[in-house]
């Protein structure tokens, strides 16, 4: 099977003013160093010194929640053999008992796999960003902590661009063009292991008589091991498979949408599609394929220069009234 090509490069850029090439790429990069300067990163070099460092922020209020899977399952967070349920479990537990516990199993090769996945830093470490914080002006993003062991996330999707800082451990990222969604084998979109579609081949022991088509997925397959202070630019829906290689890691995420925040995740689009479109007769799903090339996908002066300004309704440009009456009354319809 192909082995995946690096990550392209970036050259040395100030965490202080990032360029318009980096946050608005099209293709991954990897930045090497920078966070570096971050004192977490710093306290990174001891996984003991890098929990005592995030307990300083933790104010005790709400827990984080906790995936905890057995050790036999390779720090994989997955479904279970059978796909009624999945291979871990979820516990609601203060962030310092989590930290502690990770702590407790830092010397233990057999220890279950803990993952405490994104959690808003601003709620749960006030004061962390004051030290720790990349300026991503204009853009506003939301900045979340991933920690844990030993895990392997498998390969999804992010609507959000995403801004992956490796804070503590090593972490190995691969990733695939959104055009590989047929080769990657994706499992059920509503019934999801964190929230978003996943591939369902083992990364770590690919099945090619199971899942064929995997091997062209890693012809197209770029990948990248990121030490403390590294960071990956993962554009808008690049699936990425995620693993943190050390008994303890750390990552921050900032994610952003080059999008106003008043627009609506797509992915209820494709849900209410395959309700009223999937199945309709081959002529029929025919016809709106056309609708939805007219009015969405390749909308030109054919679509609404004939109508005028004032009369074309959702044909004009969308500004958040617009979208807000628009949303009311499509509640109206669905609710009816």
């Amino acid at each position: 099977m192909p082995s995946p090509d690096p990550i392209a490069e970036g050259s040395a850029i100030d965490p202080r003013s990032l360029p318009e090439t980096v946050l608005a790429a099209r293709e991954p990069v990897v930045l090497r160093g920078l966070v570096s300067h971050w004192p977490l990163v710093e306290a990174a070099r001891s996984a003991e010194t890098a929990i005592d460092y995030l307990k300083r922020f933790d104010h005790g209020g709400m827990p984080v929640t906790a995936t905890v899977a057995a050790p036999g399952e390779g720090g994989r967070v997955f479904y279970n053999a059978d796909f009624t349920g999945f291979n871990f479990r979820r516990e609601q537990v203060p962030l310092a008992v989590a930290l502690e516990t990770l702590r407790k199993y830092l010397g233990d090769a057999s220890a279950p796999s803990i993952y405490v996945a994104s959690t808003t830093i601003d709620t749960f470490l006030p004061g962390f960003r004051a030290e720790n914080d990349l300026d991503l002006a204009p853009r506003e993003p939301l900045a979340s902590i991933w920690f844990g062991n030993r895990s392997r996330i498998a390969a999804h999707q992010d609507l959000p661009q995403n801004l992956a800082c490796v804070a503590v451990g090593r972490r190995r990222v691969t990733l695939f063009p959104p055009d590989q969604l047929a080769n990657l084998y994706i499992g059920p979109i509503d019934a999801t292991p964190a929230g978003q579609a996943v591939s369902l081949v083992d990364f770590a022991a690919p099945d090619l008589k199971r899942f064929p088509r995997f091997a062209e997925a890693m012809r197209h397959a770029q990948a990248a091991e990121l030490a403390p202070g590294d960071a990956v630019l993962i554009p808008s829906m690049w699936w990425h498979h995620m693993e943190g290689l050390e008994a303890f890691n750390v990552l921050v995420n900032y994610w952003w949408r080059d999008a106003p925040a008043w627009m609506d995740t797509p992915m209820n689009t494709l849900m209410y599609a395959l309700m009223t479109i999937r199945d309709l007769p081959p002529a029929q799903r025919a016809i709106w394929q056309e609708v939805f090339r007219h009015y969405v996908f390749e909308p030109g002066e054919a679509t609404a220069d004939h109508i005028p300004p004032h009369a074309r309704g959702v044909l004009a440009p969308f500004d958040e009234a617009r979208v807000r009456d628009l949303r009311a009354r499509l509640l109206q319809r669905i609710n009816r």
